[in-house]
């Protein structure tokens, strides 16, 4: 019986067949070898995904000549205000914000009150008067309100990354669908989409929900009706994989390539449509730009055998036709 190849041995083939076929159009019997390897191990499909995000990474890179700064593909950052120095930019994007820091650099704080919305594919960080921040994921909102009690943000829709600043005279709340989430001092992610359960996800410190029982770091709770709801610890990976939209990634770990092209959906007007129900299932691995679908398309179907077409902002992935 042949030895099973190791995850280092798969990623190690992945690396050069990603090279290989940069090269060129494969001969029919690199063409079968190719096949023969991406069909051979499930995981094979997952490294070879990985293997192409990191190869597109690197040659963007190196487009830029020998100066380039690494850090600028380290994703999206939130554009800065006109006159901001890159010393500000380092304090604003290093996410423990204070408001006089944001104030030095032009970002005005809302008034209570106040409804802030962000547009498809917007990520927008909002810095609170207590020196606490909210960061709003593409189509989202939430309304802010405060008094001499406490500091109060309603989450309406979409999802929103809280840092809470300690004030030891007024506690944090967030209310969603009626429940309320206090903290003294946290950062936890709060998600709202339509026909999904509310998902809540503590990063650092502890929240405590209708101050029946605590939700500490590395934990998650799904909202429902069921008063059997509780939390659960979720491994420190999947935590930093779920708030990758923070700077401007979609991070999958054997999601669906229908669930993939749904999670495009919340942040371009570009679709993707996929003609094929067992290409659909297909298992997607790999971390790539929330803001590149094309791109992202156009890996799948390489790696799954498709065919990829655009059609203005529509693509279309079927199956190749049978070799």
């Amino acid at each position: 019986m042949a030895e099973r190849e190791t995850s280092r041995d798969i990623d190690q083939a992945a690396s050069d067949w990603t090279a290989r076929l940069d090269r060129g159009p494969l001969t029919p019997e690199q063409q079968h070898a190719y096949h023969a390897w991406l069909n051979g191990d499930p995981r094979s499909k997952g490294a070879l995904l990985r293997a192409q995000a990191l190869s597109m990474r690197s040659e963007s890179a190196q487009a830029l000549g020998p100066n380039f700064d690494p850090a600028a593909f380290e994703g999206p950052k939130p554009p800065l205000p006109r006159g901001a120095s890159r010393r500000k930019a380092l304090i604003w994007t290093g996410g423990a914000l204070t408001a006089a820091a944001l104030a030095a650099l032009g970002i005005a704080i809302p008034a209570a009150g106040a409804v802030i919305r962000t547009a498809r594919g917007e990520i927008r960080l909002v810095p609170l008067e207590d020196g606490s921040t909210v960061l709003l994921n593409t189509r989202s909102s939430i309304r802010i309100r405060s008094n001499a009690e406490a500091r109060f943000v309603t989450l309406l829709e979409g999802e929103a990354y809280f840092s809470v600043a300690r004030d030891g005279k007024r506690p944090f709340i967030v209310e969603v669908n009626g429940r309320r989430m206090r903290t003294a001092q946290a950062g936890f992610r709060i998600r709202k989409l339509a026909a999904s359960p509310v998902d809540v996800l503590v990063d650092r410190g502890r929240i405590d929900l209708d101050g029946a029982y605590p939700i500490t770091a590395n934990m998650r709770l799904l909202l429902s009706d069921r008063a059997a709801e509780r939390p659960q610890p979720i491994a420190p990976e999947v935590v930093a994989r779920e708030l990758s939209w923070r700077e401007g990634k979609l991070a999958f770990e054997g999601e669906t390539l229908k669930q993939a092209a749904d999670a495009f959906a919340r942040y371009s007007d570009i679709r993707i449509q996929i003609g094929d129900p067992a290409l659909a299932r297909e298992p997607v691995t790999g971390l790539f730009a929330a803001s590149d679908p094309v791109g992202f398309s156009r890996a799948v179907a390489r790696v799954f055998d498709a065919e990829f077409e655009q059609q203005g902002d529509t693509i279309v992935l079927t199956r190749a036709a049978p070799r």
